[in-house]
């Protein structure tokens, strides 16, 4: 992976435990700021006031609002993975894309206004190719049908990757677009998710 341009880059990397809970809590003010203020409300100086810290101890590890936008997105997405990955785990292949879809609809509306605005933020070029290779949902959703119940039809490496990635288009696609609709009823939205799921694979 291309290294990231410096002005999206961590300054410097925390090494000390004060030093990591500083990161962490400029993080979720950053994320706050995102949520109450929306995009026209979110700067350094904001972020920094919520955090509790001078603007000056923001740039010894962010050297840009980008630099926070794209630590604030690889911090969700890290969560989401870890999540999806315990999701893929699980023994049966109906059960682990059950809890795998589960896992999508509640990033998006969780804490639905910041994932909105962050899914806004990823489309923009620089932030999309910073982000690249950090975490693959598709080979996630390959596990998920490599499991000795999987129907035979998606048996074969060929169609079981076809089928992985038909899965990510819809599971992202209709969440994300639950999403910018402002939806917020989950169970609703799993449903909807589940039933398109199961269909493209043949129930």
């Amino acid at each position: 992976m291309p290294a990231q341009p410096a002005a999206l880059s961590l300054r410097k990397a925390p090494r000390q435990r004060r030093a990591a809970y500083t990161v962490d809590a400029i993080l979720e003010a950053a994320a706050l700021v995102l949520e109450e203020a929306g995009l026209a409300g979110f700067n350094t100086n904001a972020v920094a006031r919520r955090a509790g810290a001078s603007i000056g101890t923001l740039y010894q590890y962010f050297p840009s609002k980008d630099a926070l936008t794209l630590a604030l997105l690889m911090r969700e997405e890290a969560k989401a993975h870890a999540a999806a990955a315990a999701a893929a785990a699980l023994p049966s292949w109906r059960e682990a894309l059950t809890a795998f879809i589960d896992v999508g609809v509640a990033q998006q509306l969780t804490r639905p206004n910041l994932a909105r605005l962050l899914d806004q933020e990823e489309g923009r070029p620089e932030i999309r190719a910073a982000m690249e290779g950090q975490h693959s949902f598709h080979d996630l959703l390959l596990i998920v049908l490599d499991k000795p119940d999987t129907p035979t039809h998606l048996q074969d490496d060929a169609r079981r990757s076809v089928a992985a990635a038909d899965l990510f288009v819809i599971i992202r696609g209709l969440v994300d677009a639950a999403g910018q609709r402002g939806e917020r009823d989950v169970e609703d939205l799993a449903r909807r998710v589940r039933a398109a799921a199961f269909g493209v694979l043949g129930g």
